[in-house]
């Protein structure tokens, strides 16, 4: 990876790579060293973005929106980006693609993944989702209704604390925790009717909030149970937008976020039960009548 890169990670234009490079060489930077390092920066950028993904053995996504706060021309400002996170077959996670696409629209959702598929990443096995129902509707669109999805646990848990007064969110939430921490598929199936019937009569709401998830919330049951704890939620990318955050203050999110990746300043692990991440995905066996 370029050299400078680490140094460079707070530069979002010519005079904040100026400053990075005098504080790497102790002294005054010529204007040509400054437009050479950035040039490098932003071609090396700009071939990972157009990268072939083909021969990538993806078998996992993990896809999710992150809303990063920065200062533009000092004024604080919000920007929305998308992230896809793939999981190798041997468990090591990989940065797919990360845009600034202005929201989390079925229209932002569908360019993203366009632009996957174009570079050739093939279909995943499992797809992991914060719940958006844009990003859901483009899923469909370009792999299909039998996609193996699975709706973020935590996410979904703070829509149903959203549904309830603040005294019901303690109950609400052992509840929740009892049901989606439950050993067995089984189990977890008879803990969701529990929590249904019981949150009808408390508050609707909740219970229709859960409803409104349908089995996608609970398709990690479907794996092995050694999977379940990286399969239930996009905790993947959140850690890695905390991580950039506590590091970087730019309004170059997207390029800064992959230099910070490529100069090895964050890592991503393997994910939990890699080992069985050749087993086949089960059929879909829960009751959700209750």
């Amino acid at each position: 990876m370029f050299p400078v890169v680490p140094s460079c990670r707070a530069a979002t234009g010519l005079r904040r790579v100026k400053r990075a490079l005098s504080g790497l060489f102790q002294g005054a930077v010529g204007k040509d060293v400054v437009s050479r390092a950035w040039l490098k920066v932003k071609v090396d950028w700009d071939a990972w973005c157009a990268r072939n993904l083909a021969d990538e053995d993806i078998v996992r996504h993990i896809l999710d929106g992150a809303v990063i706060k920065t200062r533009l021309d000092r004024k604080a400002m919000s920007i929305s980006v998308l992230a896809a996170i793939g999981v190798r077959r041997d468990g090591q996670k990989v940065l797919l693609s990360i845009m600034n696409m202005g929201g989390e629209s079925k229209a932002a959702w569908g360019q993203f993944l366009a632009d996957l598929d174009a570079r050739g990443l093939k279909r995943p096995e499992f797809v992991i989702i914060d719940g958006a129902s844009g990003l859901e509707a483009a899923l469909v669109a370009l792999w299909g209704e039998d996609l193996a999805v699975q709706r973020c646990t935590v996410h979904k848990h703070h829509n149903l604390l959203g549904h309830a007064r603040n005294t019901m969110h303690d109950e609400l939430t052992e509840d929740y925790r009892d049901m989606i921490y439950a050993d067995t598929a089984a189990e977890v199936e008879k803990r969701r009717k529990a929590f249904l019937r019981k949150w009808r009569l408390k508050y609707k709401a909740v219970a229709d909030s859960l409803e409104e998830a349908g089995d996608r919330l609970l398709t990690f049951t479907r794996l092995d149970p050694s999977q379940w704890k990286s399969a239930r939620t996009t905790n993947a990318i959140e850690r890695l937008n905390e991580e950039f955050r506590r590091r970087v203050k730019t309004q170059t999110v997207p390029m800064l976020l992959w230099a910070l990746m490529a100069s090895g300043q964050i890592q991503m692990r393997k994910v939990d039960g890699w080992e069985a991440l050749d087993q086949s995905i089960e059929p879909i066996t829960l009751d959700l009548v209750a």
